[in-house]
């Protein structure tokens, strides 16, 4: 008899169709598909990226199951990102889990795609509760306080704007091609951080706003192309360190802010914009000035990716927290 709690987790929130395979807590395997299709139009086309995860979810979950050493009799619950995301996508990730859970009579368990990075720090460490995430990424900017693996709850978030699509849209600003965000961060380590101002937008309490700088930068590169047309790529590594480090400003003063207002030692950041190098390295000066437990997901673990649902699924598992068929996926949901 299989005493193994092994979990099938299913992620296809946006571009990426993922599948991984967990086993009482631990991740045994991690497949992701990436969808290079997108490129071309400089951001996601919600219509090509179902069509995308339809032909490759067997294929990702068959390689995740081979991997792991397992087989599907193995499985003894199936899990998938339920919201929030594109609509189209997260239909493909909700029939190919209900449809395997079905067929083989195992429990459904519905995991929220934004607690699910937060949890990704547990796949390889421990943080001591009560925990203090900010999870950042191209849809969301969120500080959330974590009191058990399933007790959360988002002290702040933006008003407008996530953080990683400021930089994406800065990027596009730039002409920079499509993902721009990490290509802001090569840039940025080339130039002066210092060199250019750009305003930032004063929020109430952990609330966060980015809007502000994407249009300073639109109005200030509208302004120097007049004078020279070449003004952005004479000056790409300065105007990327500036806006880099304008939006860290703003991320880690809230985080501070926080952190102090609640007397929490324990700190991670998560979400794609987390593999951000300005961001990983402030977040670790800031934590050692501040005595702070400094917690940074491994890169795999920061963009979507299966194994922080699977491990968000083992955490319910444990509590009895399942779902049923007539779940449906949804693009907004609130925290619950």
């Amino acid at each position: 008899m299989n005493d193994n709690i092994n979990i099938l987790a299913i992620e296809s929130s946006c571009d990426e169709t993922s599948a991984a395979i967990v086993q009482n807590g631990k991740v045994l395997s991690n497949q992701i598909a990436t969808q290079k299709v997108h490129e071309r139009y400089g951001g996601v086309v919600p219509e090509m990226a179902s069509r995308a995860h339809i032909q490759n979810i067997i294929p990702v979950v068959d390689v995740a199951i081979s991997d792991a050493g397992i087989n599907k009799n193995d499985i003894i619950a199936v899990a998938f990102t339920q919201a929030p995301g594109l609509i189209g996508s997260l239909l493909v990730g909700t029939c190919f889990a209900k449809s395997f859970a079905q067929a083989r009579n195992l429990p459904l368990i519905a995991v929220h795609h934004m607690q699910a990075h937060v949890l990704a720090h547990f796949i390889e460490a421990q943080p001591q509760f009560p925990f203090l995430c900010l999870t950042v990424s191209g849809g969301h900017t969120q500080i959330v306080l974590c009191r058990s693996y399933l007790d959360m709850e988002v002290l702040g978030e933006t008003m407008d704007d996530a953080a990683g699509e400021a930089f994406d849209k800065v990027a596009k600003m730039l002409g920079l091609p499509y993902p721009g965000g990490p290509l802001v961060d090569k840039y940025a380590a080339t130039g002066d951080a210092h060199r250019f101002k750009f305003p930032t937008n004063e929020m109430k309490n952990y609330s966060f706003s980015f809007s502000g700088i994407k249009t300073s930068v639109l109005y200030f590169l509208q302004a120097e192309r007049k004078k020279d047309p070449e003004f952005a790529e004479k000056n790409m590594g300065d105007i990327c360190a500036s806006v880099q480090h304008t939006i860290i400003k703003v991320l880690m003063t809230k985080l501070e802010k926080a952190a102090d207002d609640l007397g929490i030692k324990h700190i991670g950041i998560a979400g794609g914009v987390s593999a951000n190098s300005g961001l990983r390295n402030a977040l670790i000066k800031t934590g050692e000035r501040k005595g702070w437990h400094v917690y940074i997901p491994a890169f795999q673990y920061c963009t979507d990716n299966a194994a922080m649902i699977g491990i968000t699924a083992h955490y319910k598992y444990l509590q009895g927290a399942f779902t049923d068929l007539s779940a449906t996926p949804s693009a907004r949901a609130s925290w619950s």
